[in-house]
């Protein structure tokens, strides 16, 4: 029978809204239960859809969210979000830890990098780039700057992957230990570089590049093969390169 308790799903997201993180989505509520998040609250304006997609794409997480989601009207639905995901799947789950999220990023020896994206400006880059680092086993994502990496619109782009790996805004002063990898179009050529797994990787501004401050904490300055008259790449993109060349553990002669 398909449960259907508007009520007591309106008094829970009301009260617990203000300090928790908006799961938007199937995708982000799977992903964030696959990665052991704490999730007091979910609904869905159609239950039994929802678990049929779970059954499709989700199994393992299916009977989690069988004891998990309520059903409730579209109208309720759509006040919990900014804007209605196709899904019509919602959730609240508990911020990690800042604690244990720092001590994850000062862990040493490190098995995989540190990525830092360096005053970021865009939203759904950042998700996009916290998405790309939850599939490569990335120790975790710094920013620096204004942006909220917890901010809905990022989780809701990195598809509830931020439990994936650990995500905190820092300043550049305060960034993870270990040897400074910047990106930049000056920067020697990435492909005759081996980057070591304990490497901070530093991404600048979509608009603006690096800062003054975080060039002064770099090491090494290095930059992705393009061909000439092109300008740039995406920050996901550039991302995803850099891990990618990270991950094959190789540098050729130029």
């Amino acid at each position: 029978m398909t449960a259907t308790a508007p009520d007591p799903a309106l008094a829970a997201w009301r009260r617990l809204a203000g300090t928790s993180v908006l799961l938007d989505g199937f995708h982000a509520l799977k992903h964030a239960l696959r990665f052991g998040a704490d999730v007091p609250v979910a609904v869905a304006t159609d239950r039994r859809a929802a678990l049929a997609l779970a059954d499709d794409l989700a199994p393992d997480v299916r009977d989690t969210l069988d004891a998990l989601l309520t059903e409730v009207p579209a109208d309720t639905y759509r006040s919990f979000v900014p804007r209605p995901h196709p899904t019509g799947v919602a959730a609240l789950a508990v911020r990690p830890a800042r604690e244990a999220n720092l001590r994850q990023l000062a862990h040493t020896p490190r098995s995989a990098p540190v990525i830092v994206l360096d005053n970021p400006r865009n939203l759904g880059n950042a998700g996009a780039v916290i998405r790309l680092a939850a599939g490569f086993g990335a120790t975790g994502v710094v920013t620096t700057g204004t942006l909220d990496p917890w901010h809905p619109t990022v989780v809701r782009a990195g598809a509830g992957l931020h439990y994936a790996t650990a995500v905190e805004r820092l300043t550049v002063a305060e960034l993870p230990p270990g040897p400074v990898f910047a990106l930049d179009p000056e920067g020697d050529d990435i492909r005759a570089l081996k980057l070591p797994d304990d490497a901070v990787l530093a991404f600048g501004s979509e608009r603006t590049g690096l800062s003054p401050e975080l060039r002064t904490h770099t090491d090494h300055l290095v930059s992705l093969p393009m061909r000439p008259q092109v300008s740039s790449y995406n920050l996901a993109t550039s991302v995803a390169m850099t891990l990618y060349h990270w991950s094959t553990g190789t540098a050729a002669p130029l």
